[in-house]
């Protein structure tokens, strides 16, 4: 499986930490890379801003053209320094989130940051509905949505933000409910 890959269908070579030795990964999901977007964006401003914001200083501020080159070049690289650890951190929390069905349970992994993650998992057979919601033009064109898994009692709720094809993820998962309850 490709290290982006954000929706595979029993994925080879695929495994989480707590998954049983006759478990079997049925569906791997990721959020849309499309939902990274934003973040990309933001950090190319962000590269740029400098290039285009420091010559306007100088016109502007009396002070600037008289500060040392080693001020500008230590602001410099504290500002290139933000925009990569903002770049990484994004990158990181789209990469890590992932969403994995086995034939026996739906599993949701949820990094929230380097430190911290949260790991949800209910058994398939106490799946009681499914549904998922498709909003806007970006996710018609780009096909995608959040999916929705209601479980029994206390077990928690599942919901795979921004999953591709989520027409597709609840046929699958419904096919396993069934197979599981059989």
């Amino acid at each position: 499986m490709p290290p982006l890959t954000c929706f595979a269908v029993s994925p080879a070579g695929v495994r989480f930490e707590t998954q049983e030795k006759d478990e079997h990964i049925i569906l791997f999901l990721r959020q849309h890379p499309i939902i990274f977007a934003p973040a990309a964006l933001i950090v190319i401003l962000l590269i740029i801003a400098p290039i285009l914001v420091f010559p306007f200083l100088k016109d502007f501020l009396p002070f600037a053209g008289s500060l040392p080159a080693g001020y500008a070049i230590v602001g410099s690289v504290f500002w290139y320094l933000v925009t990569f650890g903002f770049a990484i951190v994004n990158f990181l929390r789209w990469y890590f989130n992932i969403y994995v069905v086995t034939n026996e349970r739906i599993v949701d992994i949820d990094f929230i940051h380097l430190l911290y993650k949260e790991f949800s998992e209910a058994q398939l057979t106490n799946v009681q509905d499914i549904s998922y919601k498709r909003a806007g033009i970006f996710a018609s064109l780009f096909n995608f949505g959040n999916v929705f898994v209601q479980t029994a009692g206390t077990f928690p709720n599942f919901e795979f933000l921004a999953v591709p094809r989520p027409s597709q993820v609840i046929t699958i998962i419904s096919e396993l409910i069934e197979e599981a309850r059989r």
